[in-house]
């Protein structure tokens, strides 16, 4: 008998407690899961400004004409030289899609002198003093990378001189203004919210130009006015300054 009544108080000790342990359990504070991660993403709308440095070669092939129309070829030769300016744009995005317009200006170094091919008397030096491009672009990017392309109007001030090789006098020399066109891409870097930094290469269509060249040169092997045929390739590394920020916009598709 003295077990039973042991037993029996056990089950109802037993009974008291168990409610009070599941009590324990659903008392315990919610922990609600971690808030999900916004993607910011890069926002390339805004007007720029910035500064660009590189390396430029300009092309040229010289011929001289003749009173009598003849064409009498003397060859290319490349200039080359070190270009620095500064660039000022705008960009607007629209999803992964980027479209601006932009005003590039550079002084450059591109010259060279040598001898003439067809009269080794004379010598020629070719100079690229300074540029501009007026381009519109249109580009792709992925969040913070930017690849675009570029296109539109070039100008160029040269200065083109022809002298005797043996004295260094000056037969003729003339400055133009040349126009033409552009054609570009480059790669560009968000590294900050407002800073970008990028590598660009640009060609620029120049053209023949004889109208305002009027190099009338003179020698035992030939007289007339020069017609000079005009290229420049451009390397530069740009690093641009956007007003604004990061923004998210919302999921791009």
């Amino acid at each position: 008998m003295k077990k039973f009544w042991l037993a029996a108080l056990g089950l109802a000790t037993f009974g008291m407690t168990a409610p009070a342990s599941a009590a324990d359990i659903a008392a315990r504070p919610y922990r609600a899961p971690p808030p999900v991660a916004i993607p910011v993403l890069y926002d390339w709308t805004g007007f720029y400004i910035g500064l660009n440095g590189g390396w430029g070669q300009s092309h040229n092939c010289w011929d001289f004409l003749t009173p009598a129309g003849a064409v009498v070829r003397d060859g290319c030769t490349d200039a080359s030289g070190g270009v620095f300016g500064g660039q000022v744009g705008y960009r607007w995005q629209a999803a992964n899609w980027v479209f601006g317009v932009e005003a590039q200006g550079d002084w450059a170094d591109l010259s060279r002198t040598r001898l003439s091919f067809i009269d080794p008397t004379v010598s020629t030096t070719t100079k690229v003093n300074s540029f501009g491009l007026f381009t519109g672009q249109i580009g792709y990017a992925w969040n913070n990378v930017l690849w675009y392309w570029k296109g539109g109007a070039a100008v160029t001030d040269n200065r083109f001189t022809v002298f005797d090789t043996a004295t260094s006098l000056g037969l003729a020399s003339v400055s133009t203004t040349r126009w033409g066109g552009a054609l570009g891409t480059g790669v560009e870097v968000g590294f900050a919210p407002n800073w970008s930094v990028g590598v660009e290469y640009d060609h620029l269509f120049m053209g023949n130009d004889n109208a305002n060249n009027s190099l009338l040169v003179v020698t035992p092997f030939v007289a007339g006015v020069s017609r000079i045929n005009e290229d420049v390739d451009l390397i530069t590394v740009r690093v641009n300054y956007r007003f604004g920020g990061y923004g998210y916009g919302g999921p791009r598709y």
